[in-house]
């Protein structure tokens, strides 16, 4: 047993498997990997995110915590630096990203920056959570820092801005409005893309769930059980009427994250489908093949899950929609469609997303 281990008086961690040379697709939601491969194909769209590098200053933000956190090193915070290379090492990371620790006794955590993207997670999550459940934490902001995330939630950051400074002037403001709703639906799924990619690091379904759980209730869950915290999301999704439906989309729309119910219920999901195990047996796709990535298969994909999505959910206004002729089920289709006509409008050649195979590029 290590010293940090006795003094936290946890026991010895179990051996995790290393996931040698694992893509970032094998984590990734359907729905965000399509966005991913089609917003990377797209030309020009790494000089628009220059061109917002330019107006917003990385390199203040990051002086910003510099001068205001603890960076973690093996000196300061070995304990959260240790599960940070632990987590590095499950998803086969070689180099660490910065890892700051802000003042805030709530549970969180962020990966933001575009040239370098860095870690801060705040102090309440080192305090309130196991070794196992910051491990998690820590892995889930491995997997946005590894998919590319931060950057394209730095531009989520800066167009929000943008639209609050435009408030003054309708037509910018709706449009930015509208393109920030397009992102923020995206950053949901993004965030369960990092919940899974938080798994594989730790290794350990009962601590994913516990997190879920402490984000939800805090940091004390001698009194919460896991069955009937599960069971508090089936009602989350079912409940209700019509106007329950509406006022959680209305609830939804203004989120950057899912809710911690939904989260737990989803990671379950994705454990019972058998993806998880698959992985952590050997199968799942490699980064060397990251180049061979077809758009047109990922915004299949996409729609799929869509199409999935609706078909088990239990949530009333959707019942309604497939007792109405299967529109719900109809709305996987309709998205990939869309997805593809614009990629192939953004491209200006005309296409219908219909044909072409995708390169990615490496996570900034």
């Amino acid at each position: 047993m290590s010293t940090d281990e006795a003094q936290s008086g946890n026991p010895p961690a179990r051996r995790r498997v290393v996931l040698t040379g694992i893509s970032s697709r094998a984590w990734e939601h359907p729905a965000d990997r399509g966005a991913l491969v089609a917003l990377r194909e797209l030309r020009g769209f790494d000089d628009v995110l220059k061109s917002l590098h330019a107006l917003w200053n990385e390199r203040a933000w990051r002086l910003q915590f510099l001068g205001n956190a603890i960076r973690v090193d093996h000196r300061q915070y070995p304990r959260v630096h240790r599960l940070l290379a632990e987590a590095a090492a499950s998803l086969d990371l070689a180099e660490l990203p910065e890892l700051f620790v802000q003042q805030d006794r709530s549970i969180n955590g962020m990966c933001i920056g575009m040239s370098k993207p860095f870690i801060v997670v705040n102090s309440g999550s080192v305090e309130l959570l196991d070794d196992d459940e910051l491990r998690c934490m820590l892995g889930h902001e491995l997997g946005h820092l590894i998919s590319g995330h931060a950057v394209y939630r730095t531009m989520v950051m800066i167009l929000t801005d943008w639209a609050i400074r435009l408030a003054w002037l309708p037509v910018g403001s709706m449009v930015l409005r509208a393109i920030v709703a397009a992102l923020m639906e995206w950053w949901r799924k993004a965030e369960l893309s990092a919940d899974r990619a938080g798994l594989l690091a730790c290794q350990d379904p009962a601590a994913s769930l516990r997190l879920a759980m402490k984000l939800a209730g805090g940091g004390d869950l001698s009194e919460v059980d896991t069955t009937a915290f599960l069971e508090q999301a089936a009602e989350f999704d079912r409940a209700g009427d019509l106007r329950d439906s509406l006022i959680k989309i209305r609830m939804v729309t203004a989120r950057s994250h899912p809710m911690p119910v939904a989260r737990a219920a989803e990671v379950r999901a994705w454990i019972d489908s058998g993806e998880y195990a698959r992985i952590l047996s050997g199968d799942y796709p490699r980064r060397d093949d990251d180049g061979s990535a077809s758009v047109t298969e990922e915004i299949k994909a996409a729609a799929a899950s869509y199409r999935e999505s609706f078909s088990r959910s239990q949530d009333p206004l959707v019942s309604l929609l497939r007792k109405l002729g299967d529109g719900a089920a109809d709305v996987g289709g309709w998205v990939g469609a869309g997805a593809g006509r614009m990629r192939g409008w953004m491209r200006g050649n005309g296409s219908d997303g219909s044909d072409g195979e995708n390169g990615r590029t490496s996570p900034a």
